[in-house]
C-alpha cells in the first residue's frame, strides 16, 4: 500500500504498512502475563485505529479486509507459539481458522471464528489448559473470538450432524500447531458419507431459498444485506460450497477445467465478489460494528469513497446502487445456471432424464428446456423470444432454462438489434408472450435476469437497475414495474384478490388485459432522464404499439394510461371525493368507463407494487369510492352531472336506512338533521351521517351546550380508524385533536372540519398505527377517547409538544419544505399546500401556526410518500372569507416554513 493516513487527535495514526512486518510490536515478552496482555492489547488498538483512518483517506475497502485478516493471522500465531512456548503439550493441539476468517475474508467487524483441534481426547485433556489459557488471552486483548474445541471424531459427528458447523469447517484453514491432525480433519470431512453431493446440495438450496424468502426473493430493495440478500456474498460462496463438495476442488481454475465455470463466468463471479466484498468492508467500518446492512446513509459515504459524483438526472448514490444492482443480478444469473448445472451432473449419477421434442429447435430434457441445434440463435433469431412463450405455453417445463441454453442467448442477445426488433415475425412473437394466458410476468423476469427484455426494448434498459433514492420507492425501476405486471396478472386469479375482491370481477371483463400489461412495463420508463416521466414514458409506449401493430384505438389507450397513470391516486388522497364537482371533473379526463376499469386496475397494481407500506387498507378504500361515483357519472353521461340537491337527497336516505339498521330513534335522528345545512351532507359519507347521529342526535343537554366534547371511535369496513370530535368551535381545537393523535403515534390520513350552522366543531379524523392498520385494540381506543375529551376540558387549548425523535430513515432524507397557496375560486376558499420531510409532530405544528393566526381550516387531505408529506389544507379566515391580501399570504407562508425548519442545535446539545 501507498496511501499514508490523517493524523488522529492523540497525534500521528499509524499506517497499516507498519503492520506488515514479522517484528511489527508482537515479540515475546518475558516480563510478565500482564505485560505480555498490555503489548497485544495496545497493538490491536493501534491497527483498529490505522484501519479507519485507512478508510477516511481513501484506501481501498477490499485491501482492508485482507490486511485485517493478516494482522489478524500474525497475532493468533505469535500469541499461540509466545504461550506454548511454555507448556509442554502446545503441540498436541492445532489452530484453525474457520468460517468466513478461514477463507481470508475477515471483514472489520466480523466473527474471528477459529477452531482448536485434537486427534484425540488424551491429546485433548493434556492440551486443555494450555487452550483455555489462549482463548483467555485471546479474550484479554480484546478480538472476542468464536472458538470451537473439538477432536477429529467429534467434528466427524458434529458435521454430520449440522449443515452449518460443516461448511463451517470446510473453509478451514491451517495457522500453528499440529499439521498431522489438520491433514487428518481434511480426510474425515472429504468422506462423502458425511454429507453425500446430492444432501450437501439440496440442503444448501433449501437454506438459500430460505434466506431469500426473508428479502421477498429480491435483491432490489433500497436498503439491500450485502451478505444475505438475493444475489449478495452468501450466494455466491453457496455456489462454491456445493462445488467443492461435489467436485473436490477449492479454486476457479478448477472449476473451470470441469467445464462448471465459463472464463466469462468466473470473471463476472470473481468481480461482483471483489465489489461486494469492498462494499461489505466500507459498511463495517461505518457501522463501527458487525453489521451488514447497506443503509441509506451508508450507501451516499460508500458512493462518494468509491468516486462516485452527482450528475444531472443521476445522484451520486444512485450511480453506486445501480452498480450494485446489476452486480447482484448478474449473481443471480450465474447462480441460476450453475445450481442446475450442479444438480444434473448431481442426478446423472442415479438416472438419465427423459428427453422429449418440442419442435425442431428446442426439446424438454428432464423438466428443462434447451435448444437442439447448438447454433440455433445464430441461425434463427427468433428462438430468442420463443423460448420464453414455449416456456409459457408448456407448463410442464417446471425446471426453467438448461444451462447451456442461457448461456448461449447471453451470448447471442447481442443478435437483438434494430433490425430484429423491426422484424415482423419477432414483434408477432413478443405480443403473443404478451396475450399468453400464464406466466407473463414470470417470463418477463426470465427475460429480464437474462438481457433480453432490456435489448428488446431498448428504453427498459434505462431502467435496468436504477433506484430512486427516497423511501417512497424501495425497489430498482425495473423490479417495480415487473412487480406491477405481476400484480396486474394476479387479478386473474380471484385467490390472490382478497383484499381488492372487485379487481378480479373487473380483470375478467376487459377485452383486451394485454393493453393493461404493457401499460404496466411501460408506466415507469420515462425515468431517470429528467422531466416528467409520464410524459416520456407516454411517448416510448405510444411508438412501440404503433411499432408493433396495435389499432390506433389500442395505441391511444396505452398512451393515455401511462401518462396519466398518476391522476387517480392523486385524486383520491388529495381532493375530496366527496365533492360532485371533483368527480365530474375526474369522469371527464377519464372519458369513457373502459379507460377508467384499466386505470383503476393499474393505479392498485402499482400502488401495491410500490413498497410493502405504500397500500393500506384505507388507500383502497378511497379508489373504489372514487371509481365508483365516476362510473355512476359515467353511466349518467357527463352532459348530466350530479346535482346538489340530488346528492343531498341522496346521502341522506342511505343515511337514514344505516340509522334505522342501528336501531336509533328516527324521529331524533331526523330533528338532529334539521340543525345542518346542505354542506354537512355533502362532505360526509351516509356511514359517517349515521354514526354522528347515534352519539349527537341523543346528546345530553351539557353536550349540545358545548360544555363536554363528545368523542367517538369506530374501526371502518373499509380499512382506518374513525375518529368524531364535536365541541365548541375555539382557538387551538384542531392543533389540540392532531396533537393527541400524534402523541399516540397514530398517522391521520384524512380530516373533516365542519362547523355547524350553529357555531360548533365537528372534526371527524381517519386514523391509522403505526403498522398502516386500525387501531385494534379496544383499549387503545378507549384510551383515545379518554386522552381527546380530558384535553378538551381544558379552559385553554395549547399545542401538545410532541417528543418522539425521527426514525433513522426520516432523518436520512433532507427535503426542503415547500409552502404553497392558491385559490378555491369554485368553493371560495384557499388551498394551502405544504411538501416537506416526514417530522414527528408535523401536522400539529402547521396546525398551531393557523390556530395562532387565526385561519380556519375547513378540510385537511394528508399524504405520506415514504420521507416526503404533502398535505393540503382547506382554509379561510375567521369570518369565512378567502385569503386575498398578499401580506397576510406572505406571512403566514414565512410563519409555516418556520415551523417546518428543525431548530438548529446548540453547541451543547451537540
Amino acid at each position: 500500500m501507498t496511501n499514508r493516513f490523517a493524523e488522529i487527535a492523540a497525534g500521528s495514526a499509524p499506517s497499516l504498512d507498519s503492520f506488515d512486518s514479522p517484528r511489527a510490536s508482537l515479540q515475546p515478552i518475558h516480563d510478565g502475563h500482564q505485560d505480555r496482555i498490555r503489548s497485544y492489547k495496545e497493538t490491536c488498538r493501534r491497527f483498529s485505529e490505522a484501519l479507519s483512518n485507512a478508510f477516511a483517506t481513501g484506501e481501498s475497502p477490499l485491501e482492508l479486509t485482507a490486511a485485517r485478516t493478516r494482522f489478524v493471522d500474525r497475532v493468533l500465531i505469535n500469541a499461540w507459539n509466545d504461550l506454548g512456548a511454555a507448556h509442554p503439550h502446545a503441540d498436541q493441539a492445532a489452530l484453525l481458522a474457520v468460517g468466513g476468517y478461514g477463507r481470508g475474508e475477515l471483514y472489520p467487524h466480523s466473527d474471528i471464528d477459529i477452531l482448536l483441534l485434537c486427534e484425540g481426547n488424551r491429546q485433548l485433556r493434556r492440551a486443555e489448559s494450555f487452550l483455555q489459557r489462549f482463548v483467555t488471552f485471546l479474550w484479554d486483548i480484546g478480538l472476542e473470538p468464536g472458538q470451537s474445541v473439538r477432536t477429529l471424531r467429534q467434528c466427524r459427528q458434529e458435521a454430520k450432524a449440522d449443515l452449518t458447523v460443516m461448511t463451517t469447517m470446510m473453509e478451514c484453514r491451517f495457522l500453528a500447531g499440529d499439521r498431522h491432525t489438520v491433514a487428518r480433519l481434511e480426510q474425515v470431512l472429504s468422506n462423502r458419507r458425511v454429507w453425500p453431493s446430492r444432501k450437501f446440495h439440496a440442503a444448501k438450496v433449501a437454506e438459500r431459498n430460505a434466506r431469500h424468502r426473508t428479502f421477498g426473493d429480491t435483491a432490489h430493495r433500497l436498503e439491500p444485506t450485502v451478505k444475505e440478500s438475493p444475489g449478495g456474498l452468501r450466494d455466491i460462496q453457496t455456489l462454491f460450497w456445493i462445488a467443492k463438495r461435489h467436485y473436490g476442488v477449492s479454486d476457479l481454475p478448477s472449476l473451470i477445467e470441469r467445464n462448471f465455470l465459463t472464463e466469462e463466468e468466473s470473471v463476472e463471479l470473481e468481480e461482483a465478489q471483489r465489489f461486494l466484498s469492498a462494499v461489505r468492508s466500507g459498511v463495517q467500518i461505518l457501522a463501527g460494528r458487525k453489521d451488514d446492512l447497506l443503509n441509506v446513509e451508508r450507501q451516499r459515504i460508500l458512493a462518494a469513497h468509491f468516486g462516485y459524483r452527482d450528475e444531472p438526472h443521476a445522484m451520486a448514490v444512485e450511480q453506486f446502487m445501480r452498480r450494485y444492482y446489476t452486480t447482484v443480478m448478474g449473481v443471480s444469473r450465474i447462480a441460476e445456471m450453475l445450481h442446475q448445472e450442479l444438480e444434473e451432473d448431481i442426478e446423472l449419477d442415479r438416472r438419465r432424464p427423459r428427453i422429449r421434442v418440442l419442435n425442431e429447435r428446442f426439446e424438454i430434457r428432464g423438466a428443462f428446456i434447451e435448444n437442439i441445434d447448438p447454433d440455433l440463435f445464430e441461425r434463427e433469431p427468433a428462438a430468442l423470444l420463443e423460448l420464453f412463450l414455449l416456456l409459457q405455453q408448456h407448463r410442464n417445463i417446471v425446471r426453467g432454462v438448461r444451462a447451456g441454453t442461457i448461456r448461449l442467448v447471453r451470448k447471442h442477445r447481442v443478435l437483438i438489434d434494430d433490425a430484429f426488433r423491426a422484424n415482423p415475425k419477432h414483434r408477432d412473437l413478443f405480443l403473443k408472450i404478451i396475450r399468453q394466458p400464464h406466466g407473463i410476468s414470470h417470463e418477463l423476469r426470465r427475460m429480464n435476469r437474462y438481457g433480453v427484455l432490456a435489448r428488446y426494448i431498448p428504453a427498459f434498459r434505462r431502467v435496468v437497475g436504477l433506484m430512486q433514492h427516497d423511501l417512497f420507492h424501495v425497489y430498482t425501476v425495473d423490479e417495480h414495474s415487473l412487480f406491477v405486471v405481476r400484480n396486474v396478472r394476479l387479478y386473474a386469479d380471484r385467490r390472490w384478490c382478497d383484499d381488492v375482491p372487485h379487481c378480479h370481477d373487473i380483470f375478467v371483463g376487459l377485452a383486451k388485459p394485454e393493453l393493461l400489461y404493457l401499460a404496466a412495463l411501460f408506466h415507469d420508463i420515462g425515468k431517470g432522464q429528467g422531466g416528467d416521466h409520464s410524459a416520456i414514458g407516454a411517448r416510448e409506449a405510444l411508438a412501440f404499439c404503433h411499432d408493433h401493430g396495435l389499432s390506433e384505438t389500442d395505441c391511444a389507450s396505452v398512451e393515455w394510461l401511462v401518462r396519466n397513470h398518476l391522476i387517480m391516486s392523486m385524486v383520491s388522497q388529495r381532493q375530496d371525493i366527496s365533492d360532485p364537482e371533483v368527480i365530474n371533473d375526474f369522469a371527464t379526463r377519464v372519458g369513457d368507463a373502459e379507460r377508467l376499469d384499466l386505470l383503476y386496475l393499474l393505479t392498485i397494481a402499482d400502488m401495491k407494487g410500490t413498497s410493502p407500506t405504500v397500500w393500506n387498507s384505507w388507500k383502497g378504500s378511497l379508489l373504489e369510492g372514487l371509481y365508483t361515483a365516476t362510473r355512476r357519472v359515467l353511466r349518467r353521461g357527463l352532459a348530466l352531472p350530479d346535482q346538489l340537491s340530488e346528492r343531498v337527497a341522496q346521502q341522506r336516505a342511505e343515511a337514514l336506512a344505516n340509522a334505522q339498521q342501528e336501531g336509533l330513534d328516527t324521529g331524533a335522528v331526523t330533528a338532529f338533521w334539521q340543525t345542518m345545512d346542505e354542506d354537512y351532507f355533502v362532505r360526509f359519507t351516509p356511514s359517517e351521517i349515521a354514526w354522528h347521529a347515534k352519539f349527537l342526535a341523543s346528546a345530553d343537554e351539557a353536550q349540545r351546550s358545548g360544555a363536554e366534547a363528545v368523542v367517538a371511535t369506530r374501526n371502518l369496513p373499509e380499512g382506518g380508524t374513525g375518529v368524531m370530535v364535536y365541541s365548541r368551535n375555539r382557538p387551538g381545537l384542531f392543533a389540540a385533536i392532531t396533537g393527541v393523535l400524534d402523541a399516540a403515534n397514530l398517522n391521520i390520513v384524512d380530516a373533516r372540519i365542519y362547523t355547524t350552522p350553529s357555531g360548533f366543531a365537528l372534526d371527524n379524523f381517519i386514523v391509522l398505527d403505526g403498522d398502516g392498520a386500525p387501531i385494534a385494540d379496544k383499549e387503545a381506543r378507549r384510551e383515545l377517547r379518554h386522552r381527546l375529551r380530558e384535553t378538551l376540558a381544558r379552559e385553554r387549548l395549547e399545542p401538545r409538544e410532541i417528543v418522539r425523535k425521527p426514525s433513522r430513515l426520516q432523518r436520512s432524507f433532507q427535503i426542503a419544505p415547500e409552502v404553497n397557496l392558491f385559490s378555491d375560486a369554485r368553493r371560495n376558499l384557499t388551498v394551502l399546500e405544504v411538501i416537506c420531510a416526514d417530522r414527528p409532530g408535523l401536522l400539529s405544528r402547521i396546525a398551531a401556526v393557523l390556530s395562532d393566526r387565526e385561519i380556519e381550516i375547513h378540510d385537511a387531505r394528508i399524504n405520506t410518500f415514504g420521507e416526503r408529506v404533502e398535505d393540503v389544507f382547506t382554509i379561510s379566515t375567521a369570518t369565512g372569507e378567502p385569503l386575498d391580501d398578499p401580506l397576510t399570504i406572505a406571512a403566514l407562508r414565512s410563519a409555516v416554513l418556520t415551523a417546518l425548519t428543525p431548530a438548529p442545535k446548540s453547541k451543547a446539545a451537540a
